[in-house]
């Protein structure tokens, strides 16, 4: 169930000091080939931290041998001295990594760097290079679910996934808790698979799952700087699929790691559904999933375990999507309480006392649909967001 369940990969995950907690703070997986293609999709942020930048230009080659993951701070808002520092550690680990094994070379261009972690502090070099050495040493077959462990931030437990293809198989791991919203959540993610694949195939199966799952994860509107999804093909299954069986699998794997993220998200209590259907295409359908998302009176009400389907329907009219006013249907848990966007069965048939929370919203503007994913708000949110820095 991690990023090693494929063949061709091996994984590690190490303390070296970064977390003041002793915890597993430096992660690395190893593509040992015989292919080596990549894709990445990256946050939309403006502000990016220094390994995005990087491991933006490192895809764009099309190669990656290995990636190389901290947790304990995002090296961002950090200037040139944080890229040089992404440089150093992708040339450290490329080093280490040759070093280790005389039949495998490897670039610094060839290594994608992840962060995450505290904003606008440097990564202390003294720590972190010698933690990739360990990982170097301790890299297995077997070492996906310490690696998983290492990249946990305000994650409470860690991520993975495996989908099986016929012959084939996709891994995967992932964290985040906070700063989850569209353009793809406060995460790193390495999916790899044992596929033949090359990179044109392998961005147009990301990009096609990432849009349906990353990307309609919105717990709390914020978007991160240091996003960053990347799969990675070893091509040592020897099966090559087709693009649609590829893309299958990879969504399957980004569904099931969405919806982890979003059990974990920081201080939730609800874990919530926003269907979305009857509009006039995917977009506006999309755009009033995140418009009650994002709705803070939305999600306190939720945490009250309030339905309060009156706050839904002011948040679908902040959107700019097809629908008329007296024409939307709003139901909670089943319940349909607003039909013509007017009051319809008692609001208090709704039962909100479990976890997962379904809200369908029918705009009655079309045949378009989409689902979006999000949590409430609660006061364990606020409380662990006041203090994060200290």
């Amino acid at each position: 169930m991690t990023v090693t369940a494929p063949r061709g990969f091996r994984a590690a995950g190490v303390a070296a000091g970064l977390k003041a907690s002793g915890a597993g703070d430096v992660a690395l997986v190893v593509n040992d080939g015989p292919d080596a293609g990549v894709a990445g999709v990256f946050t939309a942020n403006r502000v990016k931290a220094a390994p995005v930048l990087w491991t933006q230009q490192v895809v764009r080659g099309g190669v990656v041998r290995a990636v190389v993951l901290n947790s304990g701070g995002a090296n961002a808002c950090t200037g040139p001295a944080g890229f040089q520092d992404t440089h150093a550690t992708a040339e450290h680990t490329a080093a280490a990594l040759t070093g280790s094994n005389a039949r495998l070379m490897v670039g610094a261009g060839e290594v994608a760097v992840c962060s995450t972690g505290l904003i606008g502090e440097r990564l202390p070099m003294q720590k972190l290079l010698p933690g990739v050495r360990s990982a170097v040493r301790g890299l297995a077959r077997d070492g996906g679910t310490a690696a998983a462990e290492a990249i946990m931030t305000t994650d409470t437990r860690p991520k993975t996934t495996v989908a099986r293809g016929s012959g084939w198989t996709v891994g995967g791991m992932a964290k985040g808790a906070g700063m989850l919203a569209p353009a793809m959540a406060t995460m790193l993610c390495v999916l790899t698979t044992d596929a033949v694949a090359g990179p044109e195939l392998l961005d147009a199966a990301l990009r096609a799952a990432t849009r349906v799952t990353f990307d309609r994860v919105d717990s709390d509107g914020c978007m991160s700087t240091n996003d960053t999804v990347l799969l990675l093909a070893s091509g040592a299954s020897g099966v090559e699929p087709t693009e649609a069986e590829l893309t299958a699998a990879v969504t399957a794997a980004c569904h099931d790691l969405a919806q982890q993220l979003i059990a974990d998200a920081e201080g939730a209590t609800k874990q919530i559904a926003i269907d979305v259907v009857g509009a006039a295409d995917e977009d506006d359908a999309v755009e009033v999933g995140r418009s009650v998302a994002r709705n803070n009176l939305v999600k306190t009400a939720l945490f009250g375990n309030d339905p309060n389907w009156g706050r839904i329907l002011a948040a679908v009219g902040t959107t700019a999507a097809a629908f008329q006013p007296d024409a939307v249907d709003v139901a909670v848990n089943g319940i349909w309480v607003c039909r013509g966007g007017a009051a319809a069965e008692d609001r208090s048939k709704v039962d909100l006392t479990g976890r997962d929370v379904t809200i369908r919203i029918d705009l009655h503007a079309g045949d378009a649909a989409a689902t979006v994913w999000t949590n409430d708000l609660s006061h364990a949110y606020v409380h662990e967001n006041s203090a994060y820095s200290t």
